[in-house]
């Protein structure tokens, strides 16, 4: 086969690789508008909520954080690749002392997870799209209340754990960096302030009943703003790394295709000298 035909393949291929690529560029950035409308709504719902917290800790205040609580994070990783260092930086925020231990988001997150230290409580596949969170968390919040320790290094026990902090480990797509955010227990950076209010609110509940309603219902809701985030900024990273592998084989064809065509003249070349040979000796 000549060089000019077996360019021709090369590029034919990596027209069908671009299109590919090109495809899941248009995805990535669909799920980007998507997201964008999820987290917007899913920050207002946070919101209030935190509002609605903060008028109650003004007449029920918190009691002082346990500081001898059982620390834990959550590495929001993605589900698939090409996305960059996406999760290596992630990797990268944790170190054996940080943490008790780690729970994983996100089956690449995951795979990378043998070498390191930090003891791995659970992994978790992660949400490919938005849709796909409520599972994801569903999963996620079964894992945290399954959680345990071990009672004695001789003769394990395993007990539930009394006392837990909870730390979200995620890419935050607003401000371009990582972010930890403690969710449980919640509301602890409160700050004293006048209340909005000269009466404590009327409750139907008993004051302890109502606030872990309310750190139930504020949990699964930061945790979805979270995971809408971290799930935005995943697809920008996407994005941004199949532009650039896109602008690559556009450059990288348009070379070949100039190849291809000097190719092509030196063999049309060496066809007409090979005739005018042959007619010289005819």
């Amino acid at each position: 086969m000549s060089q000019s035909r077996e360019l021709q393949l090369h590029i034919v291929q990596m027209d069908e690789i671009r299109s590919i690529l090109n495809s899941m560029k248009n995805l990535a950035l669909i799920e980007i508008h998507k997201l964008g409308r999820f987290q917007t709504l899913q920050g207002q719902a946070v919101a209030n909520i935190e509002n609605a917290a903060l008028d109650f800790l003004d007449f029920y205040p918190l009691p002082d954080v346990d500081k001898n609580a059982t620390s834990v994070g959550i590495l929001v990783g993605a589900e698939r690749g090409f996305c960059g260092d996406f999760n290596e930086s992630l990797l990268n925020t944790i170190t054996e002392d940080s943490y008790y231990g780690i729970i994983a988001i996100g089956s690449r997150l995951c795979n990378r997870l043998a070498d390191n230290p930090v003891e791995v409580i659970a992994s978790i596949a992660g949400a490919n799209v938005a849709e796909e969170v409520s599972a994801v968390l569903n999963r996620l919040l079964d894992s945290i209340s399954a959680l345990t320790i071990a009672k004695d290094d001789i003769n394990p026990v395993t007990i539930a754990v009394p006392s837990l902090q909870l730390t979200v480990i995620y890419h935050d797509n607003s401000t371009c960096q990582i972010t930890k955010r403690q969710i449980f227990p919640p509301f602890f950076k409160q700050k004293p302030r006048t209340p909005a209010y000269g009466n404590p609110p009327l409750l139907n509940l008993e004051p302890s009943d109502f606030f872990s309603d309310l750190v139930h219902h504020y949990l699964f809701a930061v945790l979805h703003e979270i995971f809408y985030i971290s799930l935005m900024a995943e697809n920008q990273r996407r994005l941004q790394h199949l532009e650039g592998a896109v602008k690559h084989l556009d450059d990288e064809t348009v070379n070949l295709r100039r190849k291809s065509q000097i190719y092509r003249q030196e063999e049309i070349t060496e066809e007409i000298e090979v005739i005018l040979l042959n007619s010289e000796i005819n």
